[in-house]
């Protein structure tokens, strides 16, 4: 066991997770395609730390990676003080206890022939943390109530509920078990622009409420990312290339692909969108079968000069906490 540092309840390092490409008829292993490779960075107990970066960069591999759906192939992942990538299987149920995750699609994760209430209850059975049925009426209502649900409601099946309403009792059946993380694995891009500013309300008043809970908010929505988060971690294509503060990324951005994301947002003053710079990326993002040598942003990168393709850019602190992988910083 190391000891925890700046109070961090989640410390990664170096996290590399390749999936095997095979071919032929004995299935033999061609290539790798790097999906996560070499993230760090930590949490911190009661924080709200914003994964973000275009789809297929690599963020949802990282929260299944904390989860120990998947078995990274390299690096160490801390929680509370702990490796728990060395835990045996009998203690992978334990440390899932104090961890949850809440799923991208409502109406995918949730089980079709189970009502609401058992759906939310399930976890405290797994985890033996009742110890009759009244306990587990009075927890599951207590749940449904934490969440803005009707505990009348337990009896329904998903089918019966809007999308907004499907997505609080995924939430309360994450709070089940009491977590100290939640992976937030884009919890609203399912659902429509009114209910996504609920679930976020909800989320923060949840993490007020309880306190010590910490979120992993992974999402591709920079609007929403800031609203939500402390600081906030840029990935692209399976590395971080940013990670600082929530309102000193947004007010200075220095990464190049930071900047390219940023001038996307849109911004309600028609003045500050008309005069504000645009960064239009040429090509596409490159394979994590095949990533290119050195900086993996550079062929798209307006700012690469010919080092940029002879080593892979260290993520480093440039002060105040902010860090940045890119040798023109």
């Amino acid at each position: 066991m190391e000891p925890q540092q700046n109070n961090a309840i989640l410390d990664i390092r170096n996290l590399k997770m390749y999936f095997p490409v095979t071919a032929g008829l004995l299935r033999k292993k061609v290539a790798d395609v790097k999906a996560v490779d070499g993230v760090t960075f930590k949490l911190k107990k009661g924080e709200t730390l914003g994964l973000v970066g275009e789809s297929g960069c690599g963020k949802t591999t990282v929260g299944r990676c904390i989860l120990r759906l998947y078995q990274p192939n390299e690096g160490q992942i801390f929680f509370q003080g702990e490796d728990i990538l060395q835990f045996p299987p009998q203690r992978i149920r334990e440390i899932r206890s104090k961890m949850a995750l809440i799923f991208q699609d409502p109406y995918s994760s949730l089980d079709p022939r189970q009502n609401a209430g058992n759906i939310v209850g399930e976890p405290l059975i797994i985890h033996s943390l009742i110890k009759d049925q009244s306990e587990y009426k009075d927890r599951v209502e207590a749940l449904f109530r934490m969440v803005g649900l009707d505990p009348t409601m337990k009896d329904r099946f998903p089918h019966e509920f809007s999308g907004g309403q499907r997505q609080r009792i995924g939430v309360a059946r994450a709070l089940a078990c009491e977590p100290s993380l939640i992976i937030c694995d884009e919890p609203i891009s399912a659902l429509d622009v009114s209910i996504q500013a609920q679930v976020i309300n909800l989320l923060e008043e949840l993490q007020e409420g309880l306190k010590g809970l910490s979120y992993l908010f992974i999402a591709h929505d920079l609007s929403v990312v800031r609203h939500i988060s402390d600081r906030v971690a840029v990935m692209y294509l399976g590395r971080i290339v940013e990670i600082t503060d929530s309102q000193v990324l947004y007010k200075n951005p220095l990464h190049p692909y930071t900047r390219a994301l940023l001038s996307a947002v849109p911004i309600a003053d028609p003045f500050v969108e008309e005069t504000r710079e645009r960064i239009i990326l040429k090509g596409e993002v490159p394979s994590p079968l095949n990533p290119p040598p050195g900086c993996s942003f550079h062929p798209r990168c307006f700012q690469a000069i010919s080092e940029c393709s002879q080593s892979i850019p260290p993520l480093r602190d440039i002060g105040g906490g902010h860090e940045v992988a890119c040798i023109r910083v």
